[in-house]
Order: structure tokens, then sequence, then C-alpha cells
């Protein structure tokens, strides 16, 4: 043998030829069988086992291995069965203590042992291809000791109880647990998954299936998936403690399926507990729980989705198709938000801001907001309420919240040119009345459907609000011309661009004398200034402010309409006038008229007339007289002021049709962009890209699409294929 660092000893071979004793193996291997009783019966301090080995390594040399195997095989094989008699004859806990000693008594034993069986287990174990000492000493305990018939069931059992009485809350003994499981785990793989692994994790099943029916039973929601959570944390605990680390996995997925998986269905619909419930109760910590749950098992988080998308989509119909809900366009709009913030703050708070959720929510509210063909509309209503008076004294980080969940409710739309026609009356109105509460706001929200909905969709409101700034630098030119107009009424004029501005049928009316000749002077600077020009007077659009002094000198100034300071300027050469004679002094048109005189006369707190006869009705028989006893606590009072207010069924069908009007030439515009790409498609493909296309705008409806098409073919633009009839080609 060759010198090496890790041996303690060295033997050298014979140098001469020696002639063995016949009885040489014989003596030999009792030398050896003497020292193993010697070791198993704790005897070994007086063992030599430099000589031990010296023995156990001649016998190899001179061909006994044979022999000494044979021999440790049956001298081992003795006294574990006599080991195994004393472990079947322990009682209650002392049989688990017992086999563990035994089992760490053999472990030292077979140490010492296959030390000086070294040479043996190097050379001869190796050559003959047999099991190496170690793993036959673990093989002779497992067939001998841990199979014996009498033992093999009972530690079973007592393992199993063990763990059982450790589930249902008793202190149990994790120590010598894990050191007996370990054997099983030293024995070998097969010998732990297939005597302990599998029947524990069957009587797992078992018992948290009894366990979860218990629980169904006698539980609501809410406290059954924290009690489904509890054994989650305890068999991982349980692993760490005494099993091996594989059957984590294992027992983890046993727990998610008799504790879990089972029972979603039945959770999820729970009555007065289910989610829905939980939804409704805004119970965060609940619907997280079953979020981090029922995401272990398979379509467990689909199947909370699909529940809450179908209680969105309901709530949300009842929401927007309630009449009493649409009364009001703001608390319909601000309804929408708050349902929107609710299942925003339930989606991060309790499912992990899930984007598979996200997407249910967007297209839930998608869903139900385009139920309400007057979503646009109060969508717009809602910004100009926000815009006029809602967002004073907030502050611009605030604001910019509030526009940007408009921009949310905004991209719901199906239908986002109808909101824009909105809008652009609306904010013409805020503009002209001088309304808004902030013009960064107003452009702040243009820059976002600037960036939602591209150049072409805010182009006419840029163009407003252009219009505005020309106007103030026109009218400083003009006075600037005219410095003895600094005396007398002052006449502020917005000059709009006809095609920017939302069109409205021009109202013509008799203007006060002095400020007629105000009218005139601007008109000739204007059109002196501005070659190419027309001007056209919108007086229905006007406001004016007029100081008046009532009865007793009360002293007011009024916010009237252009119509109303007309009527109201008639008093200054009359006393009494009859609605006959207004309306030939005014030559306003009669529907208007009798608006502007029933807010002058028949709202209390705004009546600086008084009718005669008195009544809410306006007639053409009536008489109208200054009121001597208005009274107001403000100095200035506004009367008729201009506010948006939801269309009435003729006006939302008027606006309608111009909807549907504009929409024809773009369909038409995508039609022709597509088939100047294409030369040649199909009647199906034409609609799916047209309204792909269009999809910002508004949903293309696929007959108005075909109507399109047959008037394109009408104009030279198109032409049908002659075989196909349903196939198109361009014409350039």
């Amino acid at each position: 043998m060759s010198n090496q660092k890790k041996r303690n000893f060295q033997i050298e071979a014979f140098k001469q030829r020696v002639v063995v004793d016949p009885k040489y193996a014989d003596k030999t291997w009792k030398i050896l069988e003497h020292a193993i009783h010697e070791i198993y019966n704790h005897n070994a301090s007086g063992l030599s086992f430099e000589e031990l080995y010296r023995n156990a390594y001649n016998m190899v040399l001179h061909k006994y291995g044979d022999k000494l195997y044979t021999g440790l095989v049956t001298t081992m094989t003795f006294h574990l069965k006599e080991i195994c008699k004393s472990i079947e004859e322990a009682q209650g806990g002392a049989f688990l203590e017992l086999l563990n000693r035994k089992w760490n008594d053999h472990n030292k034993a077979l140490q010492m042992i296959r030390d000086i069986l070294m040479y043996m287990d190097r050379t001869y174990v190796s050559t003959t291809k047999k099991t190496h000492v170690h793993e036959l000493g673990l093989h002779l305990w497992r067939d001998n000791v841990v199979y014996s018939s009498k033992i093999q069931t009972r530690l079973l059992n007592t393992l199993l109880d063990l763990v059982h009485k450790e589930r249902t809350g008793e202190v149990i003994d994790r120590v010598l647990m894990r050191n007996v499981i370990k054997m099983f785990m030293d024995l070998g793989e097969s010998v732990y998954q297939d005597d302990f692994e599998k029947p524990f994790l069957e009587a797992s099943a078992e018992f948290y299936k009894v366990e979860s029916m218990e629980f169904i039973e006698s539980c609501d929601c809410g406290e059954y998936l924290k009690k489904a959570e509890k054994p989650l944390v305890e068999e991982v605990e349980r692993v760490v403690n005494y099993l091996d680390a594989k059957s984590e996995a294992k027992i983890t997925s046993v727990v998610e399926r008799e504790m879990i998986a089972n029972h979603v269905q039945r959770l999820v619909h729970m009555e007065n507990s289910g989610l829905v419930n939980m939804l409704l109760n805004d119970k965060y910590e609940d619907m997280g729980r079953m979020y981090s749950l029922f995401r272990r098992v398979a379509n467990g988080l689909v199947t909370v989705r699909d529940v809450m998308t179908l209680h969105l989509r309901e709530m949300g119909k009842q929401l927007v198709t309630d009449p009493e809900k649409s009364k009001d366009p703001v608390e319909f709009v601000q309804r929408l938000l708050d349902e929107r913030d609710k299942y925003d703050r339930i989606i991060n708070m309790a499912f992990n801001n899930d984007k598979t959720f996200q997407n249910a929510l967007n297209s839930s509210f998608e869903y139900f907001v385009n139920l309400n063909t007057r979503s646009p509309e109060f969508i717009s209503l809602f910004v100009d309420d926000k815009l006029r008076k809602g967002l004073k004294g907030v502050g611009e980080e605030d604001v910019d919240l509030i526009l940007d969940k408009v921009m949310m409710l905004f991209r719901y739309l199906q239908e986002k040119d109808v909101f824009e026609k909105y809008y652009k009356q609306h904010l013409a109105k805020r503009l002209l009345s001088g309304k808004t509460v902030s013009d960064d706001a107003e452009r702040n929200l243009i820059v976002k459907l600037k960036t939602e909905c591209g150049y072409q969709f805010t182009s006419k409101l840029e163009g407003m609000f252009t219009d505005m700034k020309t106007s103030h630098d026109t009218l400083l030119g003009f006075y600037n011309s005219h410095p003895e107009l600094s005396e007398g009424p002052t006449l502020v004029v917005q000059v709009l661009t006809t095609g920017s501005w939302p069109t409205q049928p021009t109202i013509q009316c008799n203007l006060p004398a002095e400020v007629s000749v105000l009218c005139e002077k601007f008109r000739s600077y204007y059109l002196g200034t501005h070659t190419g020009r027309r001007l056209s007077w919108q007086t229905n659009m006007g406001t004016a402010d007029i100081k008046a002094v009532f009865g007793k000198g009360q002293k007011h100034e009024l916010n009237v309409s252009t119509f109303q300071m007309c009527v109201l300027m008639l008093f200054n050469n009359s006393d009494r006038l009859s609605y006959k004679e207004i309306e030939q002094a005014t030559e306003i048109p009669a529907p208007d008229l009798k608006r502007c005189l029933q807010s002058m006369a028949c709202v209390k707190g705004k009546n600086v007339l008084r009718k005669e006869p008195m009544s809410k009705e306006i007639a053409e028989e009536d008489w109208f007289v200054v009121n001597d006893r208005f009274a107001s606590k403000f100095y200035k009072v506004k009367i008729g002021t201009v506010v948006a207010q939801k269309e009435t069924e003729p006006e939302k069908q008027e606006t309608r049709q111009r909807v549907e009007e504009d929409r024809k030439p773009q369909i038409e515009a995508a039609i022709v962009r597509i088939m100047k790409s294409r030369r040649v498609l199909d009647h199906n493909n034409i609609i799916a890209e047209v309204t792909k296309q269009l999809q910002t705008r508004f949903l293309a409806n696929p007959t108005e699409i075909k109507k399109r098409i047959e008037s394109l073919i009408e104009r030279d633009f198109l032409e049908r294929d002659n075989t196909d009839r349903k196939l198109y080609r361009y014409l350039a």
C-alpha cells in the first residue's frame, strides 16, 4: 500500500512466502465476530481497532472475503432480530423512543464495523458488486426491524396518529418525530415515499376532507377562508420540523385540493357572505384572503373574476338604466366615478393589482357605460359643472386627478364623437359667458383629449381658445381707435370663426339704441381691419351687466342675457308694458321672449319684473311692470344664468341626427383610404377595417358602412367585381 496522509497506520506485505494455518480463517473470523458482538453490546472500549482492521485485511488478502462478508450479514442479522424483539415489546410512547434509540445505536455500531472492514469494503465488495457495508447495514435494519410484521404497521399508525394529534391541537415530541421520519429517509427515498409519505398524504386528504365539510357547514365564507389559510401555514411548518423538504409541495397540494379547490363554487356563491357580499361591503381582508387562496388552485381566480364581472355588469346596468338615477347628469357621472374608485381600491388592496382583474373592470365599465345613450352628454355636463364651479379652491394635482378620471370614462365611450359634439357646445357656453374657473384646466383637458384621440379631435376646440385670444386683442384695438367710447356702455365682443364653434341659428332682435350704435362702430372697425370677412351677430348667445335702482333706491347689478337686457331697457322709458308691446319693440321670437320674461317675472329671488295677472306661464295678454319691491342680499344678481342642462328629447334627437350626418364623410374617407391602399377587398373585410379605423371616435354601424359603399360606387370611387358581387375594386 502507498503512504497516504489520511491513514493512521500502514501494513506491509509479507516479504517471504508464508504458509497459512488451515484454521486461520475460522480463528480470525471468530475474533472479528466477537468484536461485532461487543460493539452491539456497547463494550467496544476494550477493542483494538488497529488489530481488528489487520485481521479483516488479512482475511481479504488470503481470499476469505466471502467468508468475512457472509459472517457479517449473519452476525448483524442476529443482533437486529434481537433488537426487533425488544422494540416489539415496548409499550405506548416507549415504542418510538426505543426504536429511535436502537436506530442510533445501530448507526454507531455500523460506523465502527465499516471502519474495521474498510479494506473489504473497498476491494472485495467493489470487485464482487456486493452491497457496501453501510448500505448493507441500512438494508438489514429495514428488512429485520422496520419491515417486521409486528412493527411496520404499528410504526406507521403511531406516526400518523401523532400527526393527527398535532393537527387537532395536541403538543407532540417533534424532535422524536423528526428522528424517526429521518430514519425512513436514510433508508432510501423509496422507503420514505412508499412506507410513510404516501399513507401520510392519504390520511391528510381524508382529514382535510372531513374538516372542510365541517367548516363549510358551520362557517360563513370569510370564516371558512381563515380556517383554510391556517393549515397551509401549519403543513409547511410541519415539513420544516420533521418531514422531507420534497413533501412540502405534495402536502400543500392536498390541503389546496381538499380545503379550497373542492369548494370554490360554493364559497364564491355563498349566500350573504360570498364574493358579492364582500364586494358590496368592502371586505378587503376577506377578498384578499380569497384571492391569495384561490390563486393556488386551477381556475380559482377565473371564478372570482367571472363572479366580480357579472356582479359589476348587473350593478352598472341598474345604475345607468334607472330613470331616477339619470335625472341629474352630474350625480349620474359621479356615481360612475365612485364605483370605479371603489373597484380600483378593491383590485389594489385585495386582488394584488391583478391585470386580468383590471381588464375585467374596464370591459365591464365599457359595457354598461354605453348602455345609456346619454352617457357622452352626461360626461360632458359633468366636466361643465366642474369647470364652472366644482374646481374652485381645488389644488392643481387634484384638478388633474379629476380630469384623469373624466378621461378614464371617456375612453369607455364607443361614441366619442357624440361627446365631442356636446363638449363643444358646453365649452362654447363656458367661454362666452366667462364662467370657466380655470383656463389651465380647460387646456389641460384638451391636451388629454388630443393625446387620446389625435389632433383632428381637438383642432376645433383649440380654435375656440384661439378665437377668444384674438377677440381680446381685437377689442383692445377697437377701443384704442375710439377713445371717445371710454364713457358710456362698454361693449365686449367675441369674434367666433364659424367652423370652430357649434352652429346655432342666428336670432335677430332690436338692440337698445346705445348698444346698437356701439355694435355698428365695432362692425366698421373690424371690417376695416380685416378684408374678406363678414360679421353676423349672435345676440342669443350674449350677456349683459345692467345697473338698476329699485323702489326706495336699492341698487343692484343684474347679470342678464342679451334678450333680457333688451326687455329691461324698455322700462327706462315706460312704467308698464304689455307682452305685445315688448314683442313688437324687441322682435325677439315668441318662444325665446316667453322664456326670457318667465325668468325675470316668475322665478323667486330673480323677479325684477312683476306680471299682471300673476301666474307661472306667460300669456300674450299679460302686462309687465318693474318690481319696486325686488330685494336681494347680494349687490350682483344673476338672472337666467346660462348653465348647460341635459337636452330635452327633441334636442337629443336633433343632436343625434347631426352626429349621424357628421359620421357619413368620416366613414367614406376611411373606406377610400382603405381601398386606395388595398385596391381590391371583400365586403366583410371593408366592414372590419373601417370599424377598426374609426373605433377611436365611434362604433361604425355596418348598415351605414354599406350605405356609404353604395354612395361611393354611385360616384365612381369604387366598383363591384363582375363575378363576385361581394368584392369591391378601387377606381383611381
